[in-house]
């Protein structure tokens, strides 16, 4: 390729030298040198020649490709760039007093380990936790925590936390240290008002009805002790429900508490609506005052199924003889809690033969109840301690004699064992005689929100 340019490049040169007269080659070479220096530092200076004429052969030379770069130690374009003026800088940003870091907690950190991690002051993060309202907001912390530090350097100037879906802590520096403060998020409750029809599973129906996940099962714990959900829901079934929305800057946040409720179950229906017992805790009465929460649970765990009813002539799973089944037992997957069906005292706590891991808890009006088969017992059942209704005292497992994992529960009455799925429960306390007025006067008008919803009397009046 080489040898080829330069024959094209050697024919032009007759008629070059014909234009240029008698200058020899190194002239020429010279000539084209100096121009091609020329227009360099006239593009250097931004000066277009003057008016100057670059000649047509000049021109021609400096844009063919093959020529040699000009000798950048040419005395003339030195002491042309020497005396051009430079281009100023462009100006740069601002740099911000401080950063802002967001810390994320994940499962075994610590904000010491986070802000060693991020190369932070471990020494401000200790006079941090000495700010009396801080501390308690900083010493415990969980996955999925987030605390925005403003910084600068390893310098915290300040720290933000979010407690919850209302309030924040905010700790700044100032001249006697560390200050922390907390600010308000209001939020508003708004009333929604849904009904909803069962088809294939109450679970369904409520999503379908627009309730979230948490309000459903809130809906089915109101009732827990008259419906088995489980067991007793039919096609056709049919919920209404008044609830509360949280609702902050026009975003919904989540569903609050249920106001009213109906459920209609197998035809019979079910009323309840919120009123504050003595305690001011929010308890579920009847329209008539009576206590929807009886003093035990039907079932004390979230099950997916009875796997053995009660039956005083069962076949053994696994001795294979006839022996009596005194209680029911509740398939759940292992570790899933196990709640107390009712207040109590622990009587007995650890393993029994083939019960496995054991809890029996006794109760008012000569009732004890039994819970088999644990895999572990919580902390909080040990013998002499009284325990509420709904308070976990163990968890599902298959210890003793048992072929999978399940809540063996029995309760028995002046100890005689009856079907926990079908003896009549004692109800909790009812409303108080002395708070009856105060009660028809909250409920009446919650109660009459009912009139219009259920899928049975919209219906009718249609």
């Amino acid at each position: 390729m080489g040898s080829g340019v330069r024959q094209d490049y050697k024919a032009k040169e007759p008629a070059d030298a014909a234009a240029r007269g008698p200058l020899s080659r190194h002239h020429v070479a010279a000539g084209v040198i100096f121009a091609v220096l020329a227009g360099l530092v006239a593009l250097w200076l931004d000066e277009p020649a003057q008016g100057k004429q670059i000649p047509a052969a000049e021109r021609s030379t400096l844009e063919h490709p093959l020529l040699p770069a000009p000798d950048a130690a040419a005395p003339a374009t030195v002491a042309a760039i020497e005396e051009a003026p430079l281009p100023e800088p462009e100006p740069e940003a601002p740099v911000l007093p401080g950063e802002h870091t967001v810390l994320a907690v994940e499962s075994g950190d610590s904000l010491d380990r986070l802000f060693r991690r991020h190369g932070l002051s471990v020494s401000d993060l200790h006079r941090l936790l000495k700010v009396k309202d801080a501390a308690p907001h900083l010493k415990r912390i969980r996955p999925g925590d987030t605390f925005e530090i403003h910084h600068d350097g390893a310098t915290i100037l300040g720290l933000t936390r979010r407690i919850d879906e209302r309030r924040s802590l905010v700790v700044s520096s100032g001249e006697h240290g560390y200050a922390a403060e907390f600010l308000d998020h209001p939020v508003e409750i708004r009333i929604a008002r849904t009904t909803g029809e069962i088809a294939s599973s109450f679970y369904a129906a409520g999503l379908a009805s627009g309730l979230s996940d948490g309000t459903i099962m809130r809906l089915a714990g109101i009732y827990a002790w008259d419906i088995d959900f489980a067991l007793d829901i039919r096609r056709n079934d049919w919920f209404a429900v008044v609830y509360e929305e949280v609702w902050q800057d026009g975003e919904k946040l989540r569903d609050g508490e249920i106001i009213v409720a109906e459920f209609s179950n197998q035809g019979r229906s079910y009323r309840a609506v919120r009123f504050p017992d003595e305690d001011g805790r929010p308890s579920y009465y009847t329209p008539e005052g009576e206590n929807m929460r009886k003093a035990f649970l039907r079932a004390p765990v979230h099950f997916t199924r009875v796997s053995s009813n009660f039956n005083p002539n069962r076949l053994h799973p696994i001795l294979k003889t006839r022996r009596p089944h005194q209680g029911v037992d509740y398939a759940a997957r292992t570790g899933t809690p196990i709640m107390a069906a009712g207040d109590g005292k622990v009587i007995s706590s650890g393993p029994n033969g083939g019960y496995g891991r054991t809890v029996v808890l006794q109760h008012g009006g000569n009732v004890t109840t039994l819970y088999a088969h644990m895999s572990r017992i919580a902390p909080g059942a040990r013998v002499g301690r009284r325990v509420r209704q709904g308070e976990i005292i163990g968890y599902v497992g298959m210890t003793g004699l048992a072929s999978g994992p399940h809540l063996h529960y029995e309760y028995r009455v002046n100890g005689v064992h009856k079907n926990p799925r079908t003896v009549d429960l004692p109800k909790a306390e009812p409303i108080p005689a002395a708070r009856r007025a105060e009660f028809a006067a909250v409920t009446t008008p919650l109660i009459a929100e009912l009139e219009g919803l259920g899928p049975v009397r919209l219906a009718a009046a249609d």
